[in-house]
């Protein structure tokens, strides 16, 4: 049975990160200082110290994971960032004494609790999209259907030489328009332009069916097909295999489009993850250095 990273080894990070937090909410209840709650107390050392343990040793996971070859390691490392880096809003929160400010020790706290937001947001894809994804691809690969896609291009084609000039000049044009990826928008919003090619390839169709018999009926290229075929003739029977070639790449196109999108969601996140998390950590020893500097 497979072990999310969340229930690694029956929880265990889950109850670290839970026991940490209550000995520092224990410890916050029972301290009881002359000038209130602080950092500068005893105990708003002990909990700044752990805290900032806490986010140097996080930001060491985040750059030593890929070196994690065991699959059970990565997972219950894994865990432990997630678990811990929680518990690290409640520690630092107790830390403050829930003094804040326009000042470099509030910037660090937010940038703190940034981070962990968009880590959530990051637990989120990972634990969403890779079902998404097998689902999507239906036993298949990205690769194999990229390949099936170039080969119905390539048997379209040749189909449409045999239907004459017009319909091998539409179906080159709708393998030009085409596009799948793209930028960082076109991968998110899944477009592909395939279905645009579609109702192109549908359009140039109809204007086909309108140098035959004339009829208000049949708006669609499935139609103008239907009408064909009872009409007889092998041109019904090469439109009819055409259309099935170009909807067959739609449905091919649109699945890698979905492919791409899921895959640019599970990494975008990091794009804001990454560059907060080194922000939080130069914000961090800023506030620690004027801390001692003070002190």
């Amino acid at each position: 049975m497979h072990e999310s990273f969340l229930t690694y080894a029956r929880y265990r990070w889950l109850w670290v990160g839970l026991l940490l937090m209550a000995a520092s909410l224990i410890a916050y209840i029972i301290h009881d200082p002359f000038d209130g709650p602080n950092g500068g107390t005893w105990l708003g050392y002990t909990l700044g110290t752990v805290g900032a343990l806490l986010i140097f040793w996080l930001t060491w996971f985040g750059l030593r994971k890929r070196t994690y070859s065991a699959s059970s390691a990565l997972r219950g490392w894994l865990s432990a960032h997630v678990f811990l880096g929680t518990s690290l809003i409640l520690i630092a929160t107790l830390h403050t004494g829930f003094q804040f400010g326009l000042n470099i020790h509030t910037l660090a706290y937010t940038l703190m609790v940034l981070v962990i937001l968009s880590g959530f947001f990051g637990v989120f894809v990972y634990l969403r999209f890779p079902n998404l994804i097998t689902r999507n691809r239906s036993n298949t690969s990205r690769e194999s259907m990229l390949e099936e896609i170039d080969a119905l291009d390539q048997e379209a084609l040749s189909l449409s030489d045999k239907l004459g000039p017009k319909v091998h000049g539409m179906v080159l044009r709708s393998i030009e328009n085409t596009r799948i990826g793209g930028g960082v928008w076109s991968q998110l919003t899944a477009k592909d332009g395939a279905q645009k090619a579609l109702d192109t390839t549908r359009e140039m169709l109809d204007k086909l069916k309108d140098q035959g018999p004339k009829t208000q009926e049949m708006p669609t290229m499935f139609a103008m097909v239907d009408f064909l075929a009872d009409a007889g003739g092998d041109d019904a029977d090469k439109l009819r295999s055409l259309m099935d070639m170009l909807q067959r790449k739609k449905t091919l196109s649109s699945k890698v489009s979905k492919d791409i999108q899921y895959q640019a969601l599970m990494e975008i996140w990091l794009y804001v993850h990454v560059p907060m998390t080194v922000a939080l950590l130069a914000a961090l020893i800023a506030h620690i250095v004027s801390v001692f500097f003070y002190w």
